[in-house]
């Protein structure tokens, strides 16, 4: 006798996930725990995109999978268990989303300090990085018609950035829609709303992303010979305090931004005049340690003590690349470094690239 394995495979699966489910609805938390597992990063990068904060979504999405499991009697398989716990994780965060008090913008940090005359006030101040380390282990979704995003450009700071800048019910349905690649009947179900609200609430979240996103060329290739060809001199022109090289790496249209303070600096002269008066003031210098963050191309900074002592760390920098320029620099809180495994001070001594 011949055995089909693919259809033995499929059914010990099948099996395996009507026990756990038995057992999960019995009150077993491990059994539902194996469930959840393997959704785990997608949900947290999910909530992510809609909270805009790494605390936010951990916190939100651990609330939401300990009310899915509570609730596991009102998932009556007609939809995929992973197209559930998107609807639960979901619609806690619009909760959350409801309820929260807006964060207020960041006084500039250095009262001793007179900064540069911002080009504008960002109106997304309330921001935080993802840890490409979280992304990793996320699979690509399959191929659908309705996926305009790839999961680069999903995460990117850009992309995040103008989603908080819609209601947060049609960030819900853009991200499901485009990014994730539901169908409308399905969002409709996820939020307890019509196809034509969900038809409607998308026109208006595509138009308003479309007006918010920075055109530009695309980044190199992550891990690339032109990324690390660029990176490596910006590197070099950073530790070195060589303003003039360094405004050379960046495009016309650079922003330096530096959420939650809302100062932003549109261009190539004004990002010149702040690294000058502010950033390497005083003949600071810096030690840079690479990471990587939203799909990105960033790095710890560690300010040298002219005496050789501990170099403390000065924040984390996320770059925007744009072909062989750099458009966007977006400077983060020292506090959000060990998230990205990266220490809050370096030893005295050498270069931290060394």
């Amino acid at each position: 006798m011949v055995y089909d394995t693919g259809r033995c495979r499929d059914w010990a699966a099948g099996g395996v996930m009507t026990d756990l489910l038995a057992r999960a609805r019995a009150g077993d938390g491990d059994a539902f725990g194996q469930l959840a597992e393997p959704h785990r990063r997608e949900l947290q990068l999910h909530c992510y995109r809609l909270l805009g904060s790494v605390q936010d979504a951990e916190d939100v999405l651990q609330d939401a999978l300990l009310a899915a499991w509570r609730g596991l009697s009102g998932f009556e398989e007609r939809s995929t268990l992973r197209a559930w716990l998107y609807r639960v994780a979901t619609n806690h965060c619009l909760n959350a989303l409801r309820t929260a008090r807006r964060r207020p913008a960041a006084a500039w940090p250095l009262p001793t300090v007179e900064p540069p005359e911002p080009s504008r006030m960002g109106e997304v101040t309330w921001l935080e990085p993802y840890p490409d380390a979280l992304i990793d282990d996320i699979a690509a979704a399959p191929p659908s018609p309705d996926v305009r995003y790839e999961l680069t450009e999903a995460v990117s700071l850009a992309f995040v950035t103008a989603l908080q800048l819609l209601p947060p019910r049609q960030r819900a349905v853009l991200i499901l829609r485009d990014v994730l690649g539901y169908h409308a009947s399905e969002v409709a179900e996820m939020l307890g709303t019509t196809v034509e609200s969900v038809t409607s609430a998308l026109k208006r979240a595509r138009a308003s992303i479309s007006r918010h996103q920075q055109r530009r060329e695309p980044a190199p290739l992550a891990g690339s010979p032109a990324e690390q060809e660029l990176v490596s001199q910006l590197v070099h022109a950073y530790q070195n305090g060589d303003v003039e090289t360094l405004t050379a790496l960046l495009t016309d249209d650079v922003v330096v931004a530096m959420p939650p303070v809302p100062f932003e600096y549109c261009g190539r002269d004004l990002a010149a005049q702040f690294y000058a008066t502010i950033t390497f003031r005083q003949g600071r210098r810096y030690d840079l340690v690479p990471t990587r963050a939203n799909g990105q191309f960033a790095y710890g900074v560690y300010l040298r003590d002219p005496a050789g002592g501990a170099r403390r760390a000065e924040g984390l920098r996320v770059l925007t690349l744009a072909g062989n320029r750099i458009g966007g620099m977006t400077r983060f809180d020292s506090s959000l470094l060990p998230r990205f495994g990266l220490p809050l001070s370096l030893p005295g001594g050498g270069s931290a690239s060394e």
